[in-house]
């Protein structure tokens, strides 16, 4: 079962935008916030050469990592082909505007 851990305020993390939380477990997470306000999680490294996911372009469910644009799955962390890879994902729940995030 997962340990669900609140992390901020919807608001908190901006519309098509992220925000990094610190793990002890598991490192830097980023957490994404879509145009339809879905909230998403994954750790803050590219698959490719480790760039800051946090720091790239949300599109949709997508983000281009900033370093090289590989596109990352934000609902599974899965790579966009023709590039391949994945990064883990966490997930993630909105109640009454608060984020949680299950560790």
């Amino acid at each position: 079962m997962s340990d669900w851990k609140k992390i901020c305020a919807l608001g908190d993390v901006p519309v098509l935008g992220a925000r990094v939380v610190d793990s002890a477990s598991h490192g830097r997470i980023a957490v994404f916030r879509s145009a339809a306000d879905e909230v998403f999680a994954v750790l803050d490294k590219c698959p490719h050469k480790a760039g800051p996911l946090s720091q790239g372009i949300v599109h949709g469910d997508t983000v281009t990592c900033p370093l090289h644009s590989w596109k990352i799955q934000l609902r599974d962390g899965q790579v966009v082909p023709p590039d391949v890879g994945c990064v883990k994902h966490f997930a993630t729940r909105v109640d009454n505007g608060e984020v949680f995030l299950a560790l």
